[in-house]
């Protein structure tokens, strides 16, 4: 009898978070779709950017040259982006490249800020990651090779994928620099 009690527990919290996920994806279109989308910046120079790691510990914080150098994961729900709800921009910590959009942004319930497409798939490079005995998807910053996160195939529509980064390798630009910036351009 506590075998089978023991396995409709299970199933029940099985259904539950299928039902979160699913009813994550569906709230994805309404978030995006009332106040237009983001303003998008101009294509961006993808010239490598090398550094030495002195140069970058230097610049980077700690948890950022963990992150972004040394591949590591900050601690879900830790980070100061996953919960943004923001409109806006988020830009690579390490050299400033614009890497996803809040029109993608969407609530996984993982705990790190997840997109379901960056703003433009050359801002993004993909490895293999075979660490920790299973095979992933590894996503780094196109322009200076910092590593972001990883990408797996259980997103939502229109891509079905879903980038899960750390915060911590990221910055965030709100809508409303982006419409300065661009206003002032065209002065």
């Amino acid at each position: 009898m506590n075998y089978l009690s023991g396995f409709l527990m299970v199933t029940l919290l099985f259904c539950a978070a299928c039902n979160q996920a699913q009813q994550a994806r569906t709230n994805v279109a309404a978030a995006t779709t009332n106040l237009g989308p983001v303003p998008t910046p101009a294509a961006a120079d993808l010239t490598k950017v090398e550094k030495s790691k002195e140069e970058w510990q230097a610049e980077l914080t700690s948890q950022e040259f963990y992150v972004l150098r040394q591949k590591g994961t900050e601690r879900a729900f830790s980070g100061d982006l996953w919960d943004n709800k923001e409109r806006g921009i988020y830009t690579c910590a390490g050299c400033e490249l614009p890497l996803f959009s809040s029109d993608t942004k969407y609530r996984s319930g993982t705990g790190w800020p997840s997109y379901y497409a960056p703003i433009d798939e050359a801002y993004i490079a993909e490895e293999e990651d075979l660490q920790y005995g299973w095979n992933r998807v590894e996503v780094l910053c196109a322009r200076c090779d910092g590593h972001l996160g990883h990408v797996f195939e259980d997103g939502p529509e229109p891509t079905g994928l879903r980038y899960c980064i750390n915060s911590v390798s990221l910055d965030f630009v709100p809508a409303t620099e982006l419409a300065r910036d661009e206003s002032a351009e065209q002065n």
